[in-house]
């Protein structure tokens, strides 16, 4: 199980299904936006949920992010559970392909999904957009601030990389693929092999000492190749005890949840605020204020590190 739901005293309004046409899809594409009620100038974060989940994931984070000032937009990608598409659906080997190109839908059309909230779009600094992913997520955003995927020919592919989004925070994020990959994930998960060379936006890295993907043949330091690999990774958030639900961030009360904690939680949200914010131009000092404050705590969930 994880965390229950914390009492805020910060308002915020939530809609979904907002739709987003998308012929070429097969499926129209889902979102859901979560905003403060009040405040100016917001910024918004693009969040892209992992293998199986919806816009309905990650509401420890949403919380945390709307009730620091932060609209977040959550699109429902096609491996959804609720879309349940099958593999033997034409578009099952794109699948990480559509994420992205949903991703790019969102953001070009990212006034017409703030209006589905009255009065919202006026509140909204467009200039100060983040993307932000877990696990899968994680690889489809690391494409927007400049991951490429090795393909075939041991090259990376083409950039999907967008100068409009101006910070990532990367969760539980794959690591590198070829021989680290297990046979069954070479066969079928050939697209994550990232190439990290070019993602050179900033970024944060949050990663869990103890997780073990059954797609890696190696351990939990597999998900920290994006923070050692690309140059735009500035900070790595290790969390002690953390499994790949990073202690619960997936949902409240989540039976998905194997490592319950809700101060690694805290410590994940936490960290993503602060490091956004200052990179956003926000809070110039927030980073730096937790970075002292996670290591001054003897009681951390976790501990950072900086390049």
């Amino acid at each position: 199980m994880s965390i229950s739901n914390p009492l805020s005293t910060v308002q915020t309004v939530s809609v979904k299904p907002v739709i987003l046409p998308a012929p070429n899809r097969g499926d129209d594409l889902q979102v859901r936006v979560t905003a403060p009620v009040s405040g100016t100038d917001l910024p918004v974060i693009l969040f892209a949920h992992g293998f199986g989940g919806s816009m309905s994931s990650e509401d420890p984070l949403v919380d945390e992010w709307t009730a620091n000032g932060f609209v977040v937009v959550q699109p429902t990608f096609l491996d959804s559970r609720l879309v349940a598409l099958p593999p033997t659906d034409a578009r099952f080997p794109d699948i990480w392909k559509i994420r992205i190109d949903d991703l790019e839908r969102i953001i070009n059309d990212l006034d017409a999904v703030l209006a589905s909230v009255p009065g919202l779009a006026e509140r909204v600094d467009l200039g100060r957009l983040a993307v932000a992913g877990h696990s899968w997520g994680g690889q489809s955003v690391g494409m927007l601030v400049g991951a490429r995927v090795i393909g075939a020919d041991g090259q990376p592919g083409e950039s999907r990389k967008d100068p409009r989004v101006k910070a990532a925070v990367l969760l539980a994020t794959t690591g590198i693929g070829g021989d680290d990959l297990v046979p069954f994930a070479q066969e079928n998960f050939s697209f994550m092999s990232p190439d990290f060379a070019q993602l050179d936006t900033p970024s944060l890295v949050v990663a869990g000492d103890h997780d073990q993907s059954q797609l890696s043949t190696r351990g939990p330091d597999w998900f920290t190749d994006v923070y050692f690999q690309s140059p735009g990774a500035q900070s790595l958030v290790t969390l002690f005890g953390a499994e790949h639900s990073l202690g619960g961030i997936t949902g409240y009360n989540s039976t998905e949840t194997t490592d319950e904690n809700p101060a690694a939680v805290a410590l994940t949200a936490a960290a993503s605020v602060a490091f956004l914010k200052t990179i956003l131009g926000i809070d110039a000092g927030a980073w730096g204020t937790l970075v002292a404050t996670t290591a001054q705590d003897p009681a951390a969930a976790g501990r950072i590190d900086s390049k």
